[in-house]
C-alpha cells in the first residue's frame, strides 16, 4: 500500500433518521483508479450512504474523506474531486444536451473554449456527440443516463459515484452504460463506486462491499465472496443476508 490517498475512505460511519438507525459502523474504501461495487437490495442504505458522501446529509459521527480531503473539514476541496450520478434523473428536459453540461460547468466556475472542448469530448465519448443540440426530453432513458455520466465528469473529478445508474433501463442500455464507465476507469484512472442490486453488473475481480440493513456484511472481490457458494454471487448474497438479516438497532 502506497502513501497515495484513497479515492474514498469512510470510517465508522453511523446515521439515523430520528430514532431509526439506518447506517451502523460503516467502513468502506475505494482505491484510486478502481471500479468497486456497493451491492445491496433496495432499502439497504446505499442511497443514504451516497447522500452523506455528497453532503446532502451531514455526517454526525464517523469520517468521510475524498482523495484525502475530510468532507466535514474541507467540503469544497472534497466535493471538487467528486462526480455523481444519482438514481433519480436530474437533467433539465427543456435544455439541450450540451446546455445541461454547460450549466453544470458554470456551477463549478468553469467556462470558455477549454470547457467547450471538454464537453464535446465527453459527449463524443458517450456516443452523443451528434445529438448535443437536441433537447434532453427527446432522448431515451439510456441516452439521458449517458448525458448524466458525461455531465458528472465535466469538472474532471477523480471519484465517480453512481447510485443504481441502470435502474429502469433495458439490457442493451445497461450493457452500454457499464462499458462506458469501465472504459473511463481503464483509460482515465477515475475511481468508481457503483451502487446496485443487480448481480450481473459485478465482474469477478471487482472489489465488492455488501450492504444489508445498514451494515456492511461482506467485503472482498466478487469471486472471493462467491467462492464458498459455487462461484455464484447471487447465491452468496442470499446466504449472507439470511444469516445477517437483523436490522440495525
Amino acid at each position: 500500500m502506497t502513501g497515495t490517498p484513497l479515492a474514498l475512505d469512510i470510517r465508522r460511519l453511523d446515521h439515523s433518521f430520528g430514532k431509526r438507525r439506518v447506517l451502523a459502523g460503516i467502513d468502506l474504501a475505494v482505491e484510486q483508479g478502481r471500479f468497486a461495487a456497493l451491492l445491496g437490495p433496495n432499502g439497504a442504505g446505499k442511497t443514504t450512504l451516497f447522500s452523506i458522501a455528497t453532503r446532502l446529509y451531514a455526517n454526525r459521527s464517523g469520517a468521510v474523506k475524498i482523495l484525502g480531503h475530510d468532507l466535514s473539514a474541507r467540503p469544497r476541496h472534497a466535493l471538487a474531486e467528486l462526480g455523481v450520478v444519482f438514481q433519480a434523473r436530474t437533467l433539465d428536459l427543456d435544455l439541450s444536451v450540451r446546455q445541461n453540461l454547460i450549466y453544470h460547468a458554470a456551477l463549478h466556475g468553469l467556462a470558455g473554449r477549454a470547457v467547450a472542448a471538454r464537453i464535446a469530448h465527453l459527449l463524443a465519448r458517450v456516443g452523443l456527440g451528434e445529438r448535443q443540440d437536441e433537447p434532453v426530453r427527446v432522448l431515451s432513458g439510456g441516452q439521458a443516463r449517458r448525458v448524466e455520466i458525461a455531465r458528472a465528469l465535466v469538472h474532471r473529478p477523480r471519484l465517480l459515484l453512481l447510485d443504481e445508474p441502470t435502474v429502469g433501463l433495458d439490457l442493451a442500455a445497461r450493457t452500454a452504460i457499464r462499458a462506458i464507465v469501465r472504459d473511463l476507469v481503464a483509460d482515465e484512472q477515475v475511481a468508481v463506486l457503483w451502487a446496485t442490486h443487480l448481480f450481473d453488473e459485478v465482474a469477478p475481480g471487482d472489489p465488492v462491499h455488501v450492504l444489508h440493513h445498514g451494515r456492511m456484511i461482506a467485503e472482498g472481490t466478487a469471486a472471493a465472496i462467491a467462492a464458498p457458494f459455487g462461484g455464484d454471487l447471487e447465491q452468496a448474497f442470499r446466504a449472507l443476508t439470511e444469516t445477517g438479516a437483523e436490522e440495525v438497532a
